[in-house]
């Protein structure tokens, strides 16, 4: 029997396999598991709609797995902690270490008031494979290139071994009801819900079950086929990566270990280097607090970005014109998710032909994404804008047209998305406003009436943008 009381403040760690936070607490003491909806953190950087579904529903799995023990709250977590403590008599808080910025504000906050009541806190390292204070260059300055940060990782130890469920785990129990997961009210909107539940099974279970079979369906041929939205070649893991659903030393380990049986070193390798962007992602976040919303190149500060209501409200509607960006666009509308490829067509189409601020664009991405990540959003729209660490040359500019017919060929995603042009030949789907009138007809389609004609010209924008570009340099 169990007679010293911790706290486990659950956050974006939410299960009980490869938990060190949890672990540790269950070896010792009795745990009384928390999740505070912080108040603070959502008026400075609030979660979008389609965060708030995914969150609800993997609370509830984690509720389960705890046997219905989580205590909910909603406020700022630098004064419920320590009432909490206080209240319950608990000897020491154990969280997972968060390399969100604004998180870890807060995180350094709630260490310092908890230790003025000489209650324990004991951090934990869970969401990364490798500390980012640990990789450094030679004279001591973070790395701004991926491929040498990349190497310099997997020089070092292999990440930690995935931990166990533990064992005999005892929960502090007290009467739940005013602290349920209902009580976040995080499902405002019932359309998300209806959009999305048919899409997605959020929760630890579902997280590791979608990993197996990412490893047995799409992992062979990954290093080609996840270019190709149609294809079944994408792991769809970001959101359960996120909330903390499953860890990626569970992925790392599960893919290295058996993804053999099903793929060659060339897919495993490219799989393994796509969690290494992720890691890179909060590496430069941790390096530069501020990425989310300052341009890591400075130059970019003085940049003439244009702005038209017009032109955003078609880009966020999936009424551009241009196929492959309206299907990308009612993709993310309709489940939550966009693939990646399609994500770097849709950023170029806004940033560098509609020359839309790279912000408003992951504004609307951490709106509606289930995956909405803080470090990844802004990282990788810095990455198409061209004004990031390693980013893409300002001048590789998206042609969507191409895009669409290297990458959907036979038009099945455009056809699933935009199902107004799916009676059209795969010919013509990609630029249909090209189609013959006989054609376009016999699809039963009418350009600016069932469809809208294309927003802006391609070789236009593109001279615009490159032209704006080259002041910049001046």
């Amino acid at each position: 029997m169990k007679h010293e009381i911790i706290i486990v403040w659950f956050r974006r760690d939410l299960r009980v396999l490869d938990n060190p936070a949890f672990h540790a607490a269950a070896a010792q003491a009795k745990i009384l598991p928390i999740y505070i909806f912080d108040q603070d953190l959502k008026s400075e950087h609030a979660i979008g709609d389609g965060s708030k579904w995914w969150l609800h529903h993997s609370l509830q799995s984690l509720q389960g797995s705890l046997d219905g023990s989580l205590r909910c709250y909603i406020g700022d977590a630098v004064k419920i902690l320590p009432k909490l403590a206080k209240e319950y008599k608990v000897t020491a808080v154990h969280f997972n270490k968060s390399y969100d910025s604004v998180e870890m504000k807060r995180d350094h906050a709630v260490e310092l008031e908890l230790q003025k009541s000489d209650i324990e806190v004991k951090m934990f390292d869970e969401s990364l494979l490798f500390s980012p204070s640990d990789i450094l260059k030679k004279d001591g300055t973070p790395y701004k290139v991926f491929t040498p940060f990349y190497r310099e990782c997997l020089k070092g130890p292999e990440p930690r071994i995935p931990l166990p469920k533990p064992r005999n785990i005892e929960f502090f129990t007290t009467k739940v009801d005013k602290h349920s997961i209902e009580s976040l009210q995080l499902l405002e909107d019932n359309s998300v819900e209806n959009r999305f539940e048919k899409h997605w099974k959020p929760g630890e279970l579902s997280a590791h079950k979608r990993l197996q079979s990412f490893i047995k369906n799409g992992l062979e041929n990954y290093a080609q086929g996840r270019d190709f939205p149609a294809l079944k070649n994408v792991s769809r893991l970001s959101a359960h990566i996120h909330f903390g659903e499953i860890s990626a030393h569970q992925i790392w380990h599960e893919v290295k270990q058996n993804g053999h049986e099903y793929a060659n070193k060339k897919n495993i390798s490219c799989l393994l280097k796509e969690l290494g962007w992720r890691e890179f992602s909060y590496y430069v976040l941790y390096h530069n607090p501020t990425m989310y919303h300052k341009n890591l190149q400075e130059k970019f500060d003085r940049f003439a970005w244009r702005y038209s209501k017009k032109d955003l409200l078609a880009w966020q509607t999936g009424m551009t014109g241009y196929p492959i960006v309206d299907a990308s666009m009612r993709e993310l509308f309709t489940t939550g998710y966009m693939h990646n490829r399609m994500r770097m067509v849709v950023a170029s189409f806004l940033v560098k032909n509609l020359m839309i601020d790279w912000r408003t664009g992951a504004q609307w991405f951490w709106q509606l994404l289930v995956d909405a990540d803080l470090a990844s959003n802004s990282f990788n729209w810095q990455w198409v804008a061209g004004c990031g660490y390693d980013a893409a040359p300002y001048f590789r500019i998206f042609n969507p047209i191409t895009q669409a017919k290297k990458f959907d060929p036979a038009g099945e995603y455009i056809a699933q998305f935009v199902p107004e042009l799916s009676k059209l030949p795969s010919k013509y789907i990609a630029a249909p406003w090209l189609a013959p009138e006989q054609v376009l007809k016999k699809a039963g389609i009418e350009m600016g009436v069932d469809y809208p004609m294309p927003i802006i010209d391609l070789k236009e924008s593109r001279d615009r943008a490159l032209g704006s570009f080259k002041a910049l340099k001046k």
